[in-house]
């Protein structure tokens, strides 16, 4: 039985024309399938691979081996911090341990109310904001305790 809407399966059935190789298209289905639901449940990773005829397990290993797909439900709204050498140098740690206490929970959790999904990036490409953040596609930075204090009550008001 399907899992996804039939305008996803069809947007992913038409993807591997665009590359040469039909494993190209993979990462471009998972973020389709994401979409639908936020997340990647394994009816939806079966369902990826028969539609771009590939294994099972290459479709998994793939969405577990990148941190922007979930397969688990998600929060509300993704904190990534980015931990690359720009942030590192310029205080991503001391923003990381405040991130922890603030949302009470380490990197790779998610807060008990459900709100937030806390991660860290090796690279969200924006340096000259560093150490920066993004919360779903929003990009913020340079970050100080007291500025991601007030990023977190405006999401968390959303």
């Amino acid at each position: 039985m399907p899992v996804l809407r039939d305008e996803a399966r069809d947007e992913i059935r038409r993807l591997p024309d665009h590359y040469e190789h039909r494993q190209s298209a993979l990462i471009p289905a998972l973020f389709v399938a994401q979409r639908e639901i936020g997340w990647l449940p394994p009816d939806t990773l079966r369902e990826v691979a028969d539609l771009l005829d590939l294994p099972s397990s290459e479709v998994t290993s793939v969405a577990s081996f990148y941190r922007f797909f979930f397969l688990e439900p998600p929060g509300r709204h993704l904190v990534l911090l980015c931990t690359n050498l720009a942030c590192a140098l310029n205080g991503a740690e001391h923003i990381r341990h405040h991130l922890e206490a603030r949302l009470e929970i380490p990197p790779g959790q998610i807060t008990a109310d459900g709100i937030f999904t806390f991660r860290e990036s090796e690279c969200l490409a924006a340096c000259y904001l560093a150490p920066m953040m993004m919360v779903d596609c929003d990009r913020f930075g340079p970050l100080t305790p007291k500025s991601v204090d007030e990023i977190l009550e405006r999401y968390r008001a959303r």
